[in-house]
């Protein structure tokens, strides 16, 4: 049974070239919001989305990243979110779909939570271990904005690309249909290993799925 999804609204949307590190560029169409029920600044970016798309030709590919300020803009190694970014970015802007960037950092628990974490797994505490070590649950991120803002902008069934079910799970029970779950890539790192082995390890416990993000 679904939940009951909030009315969310556009409230500004605006075209903004993107350029990354390694030179790729895109444009894409970015989107703010009203009435999202976290009262957050969290961002859809349309990449790649035609007017036939948008009228429902096409499955549009949907990535919902949660923010990560230090992989994200510095590029720290010591996870595999920017790489992840960059990915999601060209891989929607070939087929079409939107970049939705969450203000769930740390997997909700906030940027300096996070880095308190960080140190905890210096101390031997995996990242799970270290969230729940600060009084967190292991992740504490809701997919309910994420299906606000999709509502609003009248994505009808879509393909997410995510390694965690739970994305999909949330989104489906919120209402939303989501035709396939699309895997990302793996961005291994000497000072990332042992991050990656603790999200395998999570998600071995209840998927065949090789790491979750």
């Amino acid at each position: 049974m679904s939940e009951s999804l909030p009315v969310a609204t556009i409230r500004t949307q605006v075209t903004v070239p993107l350029r990354f590190p390694d030179g790729y560029a895109t444009t894409a169409r970015l989107f703010t919001f009203d009435g999202l029920v976290d009262g957050r600044e969290h961002l859809a970016f349309a990449l790649g989305v035609t007017d036939a798309a948008e009228r429902g030709g096409d499955v549009p590919l949907v990535r919902p990243h949660s923010e990560c300020l230090t992989g994200d803009v510095f590029g720290s190694q010591r996870c595999d979110c920017g790489p992840q970014l960059r990915e999601a970015v060209q891989r929607i802007a070939d087929v079409g779909g939107y970049l939705l960037y969450l203000r769930q950092e740390g997997r909700g628990i906030g940027l300096y939570a996070k880095l308190d974490a960080y140190a905890l797994q210096d101390a031997g505490l995996d990242t799970f271990e270290a969230n729940v070590a600060l009084g967190h649950a292991e992740d504490e991120r809701d997919y309910t904005v994420a299906a606000q803002m999709l509502a609003a902008l009248g994505v009808g069934p879509f393909a997410v690309l995510s390694n965690n079910p739970e994305k999909t799970e949330q989104l489906g029970r919120l209402g939303l249909t989501v035709t396939e779950q699309v895997p990302t890539g793996v961005f291994l790192s000497p000072a990332n290993a042992d991050y990656l082995a603790a999200k395998a390890s999570r998600a071995a416990r209840a998927t065949d799925l090789p790491f979750v993000r």
